[in-house]
């Protein structure tokens, strides 16, 4: 019998663009599960939920493919919704499609976060190095800086949407190698293997993807 693994993004599942790069790692004795904070929502709707001042910003994927920006504040109650369901139907690991800060939920059960994973990995590999981070959109800069200048002081951030023009990314990854950094992380659950090996060929460092990092250990984690 395969093990059930839940997923949640904070946009609309499928994830058709983040399954191709985990389900290899989880491998076939794991069946995922998906469910998306909007699914059902129109972008109309979704609209409703854009980032005021102060908030903390989310960029998430809708089903067609599009970006959207939201609040964390609005996303919340949807995503512990969505998380709540999984453990309901006796999933007993649910694990959270997006690398964003979150508040702390109920739960009958593991749910994994990759900020934690993410974070602590980077900590412990580059603490106090040269650290360089790509994040989703300008918007998310400051909350980024906040956030890993805990790890380095020797802190670039630069932005570019995994869900946008490939230049972008170019772009970004040109910017961070003139500060010729020890480590790149990519802190989205958006950015792909592929983008992963087009920074590091651009950088000449290495690079940390979000989506891979915490693929292994929900498999070393679940087998």
């Amino acid at each position: 019998m395969k093990k059930v693994l839940g997923t949640v993004t904070i946009g609309q599942s499928p994830r058709s663009d983040i399954m191709p790069d985990i389900l290899p790692i989880l491998g076939d004795g794991i069946e995922v599960v998906e469910a998306g904070a909007l699914d059902g929502f129109t972008k109309e709707k979704v609209a409703g939920m854009a980032p005021g001042e102060g908030d903390y910003v989310l960029v998430t994927r809708m089903r067609d493919g599009s970006s959207v920006t939201v609040s964390e504040r609005y996303i919340t109650p949807k995503v512990e919704e969505k998380i709540r369901d999984h453990f309901m139907q006796g999933r007993k690991i649910v694990l959270l499609l997006c690398t964003g800060e979150f508040p702390s939920f109920e739960e009958e059960g593991l749910l994994i976060r990759p900020q934690r994973i993410l974070y602590h990995v980077v900590q412990a590999v580059a603490e106090n190095k040269r650290l360089a981070v790509i994040t989703p959109s300008l918007e998310q800069i400051p909350q980024s800086r906040k956030r890993w200048q805990q790890v380095s002081d020797n802190l670039t951030i630069a932005a570019a949407s995994p869900y946008g023009a490939p230049s972008e990314l170019d772009e970004a990854a040109k910017k961070l190698k003139g500060e010729a950094p020890d480590v790149v992380v990519m802190d989205c659950m958006g950015y792909t293997m592929k983008m992963q090996d087009r920074v590091r060929k651009e950088t000449g460092a290495p690079v940390i993807l979000a989506r891979s990092i915490v693929a292994r250990v929900v498999k070393e984690m679940i087998g």
